[in-house]
C-alpha cells in the first residue's frame, strides 16, 4: 500500500573531517542523483522538504556541551539535526506517513556529554529528535531500532536510564570493530534494564543473518514494547562493498528490512560505500518505505554466491535469538540481579573521542526509583585542561517529585564544590541552567 513519504537532504557541503575522509558530502551527493535520475520525486507519494536550524534548546534536552555549544557544534550539525526535526514534525502533524532524513554529519556515536567529536559524531539526531517529539507533541513509548555495521554506544549511553525508550542495536560484534562495545548483557540502568537490546552479529553475516536477526528477535521484542514511533537509525556500513566494515548486507536487503520493520522516522546515520552502494541502498529503503516495488533494486556488481552464509554464522544467530528472547522475558528477575537493592548506583567510564583524540573519566550516579528514570548526577573531567571538569545533572523526563528534588539539591551543591561548569537539565521544566 502506498504512502506518504517525506525526504529531507542535507549534504553539508562545507563540512569534512579531512578532504578524504570517508564521512564527506560525496556520501548523499551520488544518493540525490541516484534519486532524481529513477525519477522518486516525480511519484505523487514521495514529497523532498528542505531541513529547518535545531536550536541551542533542542540540544540542551539531550546533552552537556563542554565548554558550550559554540565551542564544539558547526553549522552542519545543526542544520543536520534539525532536518530530523522537519522530518519529525511532517509525521507528527500527518502532513505524511513517515519520513527519511538523508543528513550529515551522523550522530549515534555521541553521548550524553559532549566534549569533541567521537566516531565522526557530535550531536546524536535520533536522541534529539526523541526529546523534540516528546516536547511538542507529548509522545512517550518510542522504539529506535539501529541498523547501523558499528554499535550505537551514544544512543545507548543516552537512553541507558530511560525506561520509555527501547533501544535496540544490531551491529557487526564488538570484538572485531570500533567501538567495542554492545554486547547482550549491556542492558540498561536499574531503572530500565531491558530495555537496551544489543545484537552483536559475526562478520561475514549476509542477508540472511540480517532478516532472521529482524524477524526473529526485533519484530517479537518490537510487538511486546508497543511503541507509539518506530525509529530507523539507518547506517548503511553492514554493505558487502564498505571498505571500513566486514558484514554481507544488500541494498534488496535494506529495502525488505524496512518493509518489515515499517519505521516511521528512519535517520541516515554511517555508510562509507560513496558509488557501490549508498545510492543503491537508498533509493531501496525510500521505494520500501513508500510502498512502491523494489524487487528491481540490485547493486551493478551483485553477485548471489557471495551471499552463501555460513552454517556456523546461522548456529550463532539462532543461539542469539534464544538468549535475547529469555533476556527479554526475564528482564526484571534479571535486573535485581544486575542492580542489587539500593538507593543509589554508580558506574566509572572512560571515553575516548577518538576523532578528536581527546580522553574523558566520567563516574555516573543514578537514583535508584520505581516511578521514573532516575535522576543522573555525572562528574566528567577531560584531558583537555581544567576547565573541562564538570557536573551534570539530569533530571528525567516525567521525574517524580523525590528525583526533582535530589536533583536540584545536586545542582545547589555542585555550585560550591570547585567545578569549572555545573549543569542542570530538566526535561519536563524545558529548563537548562549553567553556573560558571
Amino acid at each position: 500500500m502506498k504512502k506518504k513519504t517525506g525526504l529531507v537532504f542535507f549534504p553539508a557541503f562545507d563540512y569534512a573531517i579531512t578532504p578524504t575522509h570517508p564521512e564527506r558530502e560525496e556520501r548523499l551527493l551520488y544518493t540525490q542523483d541516484q534519486v532524481v535520475e529513477e525519477g522518486l520525486l516525480d511519484f505523487d507519494n514521495i514529497r523532498e522538504y528542505k531541513p529547518d536550524l535545531a536550536t541551542p534548546a533542542d540540544i540542551n534536552r539531550v546533552h552537556f556541551c563542554v565548554p558550550n555549544i559554540d565551542e564544539i557544534v558547526h553549522t552542519s550539525h545543526l542544520i543536520s539535526v534539525g532536518g530530523t526535526l522537519t522530518a519529525a514534525d511532517k509525521v507528527m502533524t500527518g502532513e505524511v506517513d513517515n519520513a527519511f532524513a538523508l543528513v550529515r554529519p551522523c550522530g549515534h556515536h555521541s553521548m550524553r556529554v559532549v566534549h569533541g567529536s567521537r566516531g565522526f559524531c557530535t550531536l546524536n539526531m535520533e536522541a534529539i529528535m526523541i526529546e523534540y517529539i516528546r516536547h511538542k507533541y507529548g509522545v512517550k513509548r518510542i522504539a529506535v531500532v539501529d541498523t547501523d555495521c558499528h554499535h550505537g554506544d551514544g544512543s545507548q549511553d543516552i537512553f541507558w536510564h530511560d525506561p520509555n525508550t527501547l533501544f535496540i542495536s544490531m551491529h557487526q560484534d564488538g570484538r572485531t570493530l570500533y567501538p567495542g562495545s554492545g554486547f547482550p548483557d549491556e542492558a540498561g540502568g536499574p531503572n530500565a534494564y531491558g530495555t537496551i537490546v544489543n545484537l552483536p552479529m559475526p562478520p561475514e553475516t549476509c542477508e540472511e543473518g540480517f532478516l532472521y536477526t529482524l524477524d526473529n528477535i526485533v519484530m517479537p521484542i518490537l510487538d511486546d514494547f508497543k511503541p507509539e514511533l518506530i525509529i530507523n537509525s539507518a547506517g548503511q556500513d553492514n554493505h558487502y562493498s564498505d571498505p571500513i566494515t566486514n558484514m554481507k548486507f544488500t541494498a534488496q536487503g535494506y529495502a525488505i528490512l524496512n518493509d518489515r520493520l515499517k519505521p516511521d522516522l528512519a535517520v541516515l546515520e554511517g555508510g562509507y560505500s560513496i558509488e557501490s552502494a549508498l545510492p543503491y541502498i537508498n533509493t531501496g529503503i525510500i521505494l520500501a518505505m513508500a510502498g512502491l516495488d523494489y524487487s528491481h533494486i540490485k547493486e551493478p556488481d551483485y553477485d548471489p554466491r557471495n551471499q552463501v552464509q555460513s552454517p556456523h554464522i546461522t548456529n550463532y544467530l539462532k543461539q542469539l535469538k534464544d538468549y535475547s528472547l529469555e533476556n527479554w522475558k526475564n528482564r526484571e528477575a534479571l535486573k535485581r540481579k544486575a542492580y542489587p537493592n539500593q538507593p543509589f548506583h554508580r558506574r566509572n567510564r572512560s571515553i575516548f573521542y577518538d576523532t578528536d583524540y581527546i580522553r574523558e573519566t566520567q563516574t555516573e550516579t543514578v537514583r535508584t526509583c520505581p516511578d521514573c528514570g532516575g535522576t543522573v548526577v555525572i562528574d566528567s573531567q577531560a584531558d583537555t585542561g581544567r576547565h573541562s571538569h564538570i557536573k551534570a545533572v539530569a533530571i528525567p523526563r516525567y521525574a517524580c517529585d523525590a528525583c526533582r528534588k535530589w536533583g536540584e539539591q545536586q545542582f545547589e551543591q555542585g555550585k560550591k564544590e570547585g567545578y569549572a561548569q555545573v549543569f542542570l537539565q530538566d526535561k519536563d521544566k524545558d529548563l537548562y541552567l549553567v553556573d560558571e
